[in-house]
Order: C-alpha cells, then sequence, then structure tokens
C-alpha cells in the first residue's frame, strides 16, 4: 500500500483529494487541526501539526517515515487567502499570507523532499493559483499573490536539484474552485465554468500514477472554463 500526506485535509479540496486516495487504496495521512467527520476510514490517519511550526513538522515527517517506510506522494492544500490593494497591504498583512501560503509548504515539502531524493521516489504536489502565477492577476490581492509567487519558484528550485532522480515537484493551478463558501461569496457568478474539487483530485491522482511516471510537467492549469 502505497502512502501519501495531504495538507489541509478537512478543506474543501482537502476532502475531495482525501476521498480520492482513499478510493483508490492508498494509505493517506491528513494533516489539519481539526479533523472532518467524513474521515472514518481504517487506511485513514488524521495528525494534528503545525505547519508553521519547523521543528514540530521535523518531528512529524520524521515518525510518519520510521512508521511507514517510505512516503510515496504529498499534496499540500493547506493555506488561506486576503483581499487587498497595495495602499491597504502592510508588510504585516503579507508576513501572515507567506505563513499561510508558503511556510506551510515549505516546512513539510522540504522535510518530505528529502526523503524522496534519499529513496529516488516522489511526488510533491503544491496549490498554486492564477495571482501567483503572473503578478498582473494579482490586482486587489496584493499579499496573496506575493505568498502564491513563491510557491512557484520553490518548485522551480527543486525541480533543478531533482534532476536526474525520479521525484518531480508540481504546482496544480486552478480557477475559481466550485464551493459553497465560493457560490456564497459570488452569487451572479456562473459555477458551471468553474472547476470541481473532485475534478482537480482526479488529475493529482493521474499524476501519481504509472501511467504518467514518465510526465516531468512543474505547472498543471486546470481551468475549465472560467
Amino acid at each position: 500500500m502505497q502512502t501519501i500526506v495531504i495538507t489541509g485535509a478537512s478543506g474543501n479540496l482537502g476532502r475531495a483529494v482525501v476521498k480520492k486516495f482513499l478510493s483508490e487504496n492508498w494509505r493517506v495521512i491528513g494533516i489539519d487541526m481539526r479533523e472532518h467527520a467524513e474521515n472514518k476510514h481504517e487506511n485513514f490517519k488524521h495528525i494534528a501539526v503545525d505547519l508553521t511550526n519547523e521543528t514540530s513538522v521535523e518531528k512529524f515527517v520524521r515518525d510518519i517515515i520510521n512508521e511507514y517506510q517510505a512516503i510515496e506522494a504529498a499534496v499540500l492544500t493547506a493555506g488561506g487567502f486576503a483581499m487587498g490593494k497595495i495602499a491597504d497591504t502592510k508588510v504585516d498583512d503579507i508576513q501572515k499570507q507567506i505563513s499561510l501560503n508558503f511556510e506551510t509548504a515549505y516546512n513539510i515539502s522540504r522535510q518530505l523532499f528529502f526523503h524522496m531524493i534519499e529513496k529516488n521516489s516522489g511526488r510533491l504536489f503544491f496549490i498554486g493559483s492564477r495571482p501567483g502565477s503572473d503578478m498582473r492577476n494579482s490586482k486587489g490581492m496584493v499579499a496573496y499573490g506575493l505568498s502564491k509567487s513563491l510557491v512557484f519558484r520553490l518548485v522551480e528550485l527543486m525541480n533543478e536539484e531533482a534532476k536526474g532522480k525520479n521525484v518531480v515537484a508540481t504546482v496544480v493551478v486552478p480557477s475559481t474552485i466550485d464551493t459553497p463558501e465560493n457560490r456564497k461569496s459570488m452569487p451572479e457568478a456562473d459555477p458551471s465554468k468553474w472547476v470541481k474539487a473532485e475534478n482537480i483530485a482526479a488529475i493529482i491522482y493521474f499524476y501519481c500514477s504509472e501511467a504518467a511516471s514518465v510526465i516531468r510537467e512543474p505547472v498543471v492549469k486546470v481551468y475549465h472554463n472560467a
């Protein structure tokens, strides 16, 4: 049985990824500060970890590697969002978004990257955003866009260091995800143009399959018709 680590496991996207991998007979380690009621499955293990605490994350990764020997993949969905133009955005606002969207991903991906390089196998999936991929899309969401842009740069660095190894880092870039929260906040929008969390989960699973083992795609855009 293969093992995957999923952060933000109780969020909308996190739950969809958990469900998909459990249905494909993977062992799922779900990281979140709260446990979702749906995740009561014999192959699911919930662990509460402060992903902004480097020491706690290092201990967590060491413990699960000792228990399961190999971590084949990780999907890092934990993060947060904030609006704000330059005039409204202070350095503290940027630091908070970096902590939510970059530090949470960096701390655990760094530890798992060491492990995957050592065993010459592994897939790391980061959740990007259109604002993070192009600053022209970050108007009105400065801190969020800047924090997400760091995720793209990290993936580029990881793939450079992993050249010649069977270790791949990928940024999955969704457009608007069809969630209850987004439907409520954008009642005039057409959600049929948005992408469903289940579709994103299926794409991530494909990239973990044997059929996709030769793919080295650092950015996967999941935009649908948005």
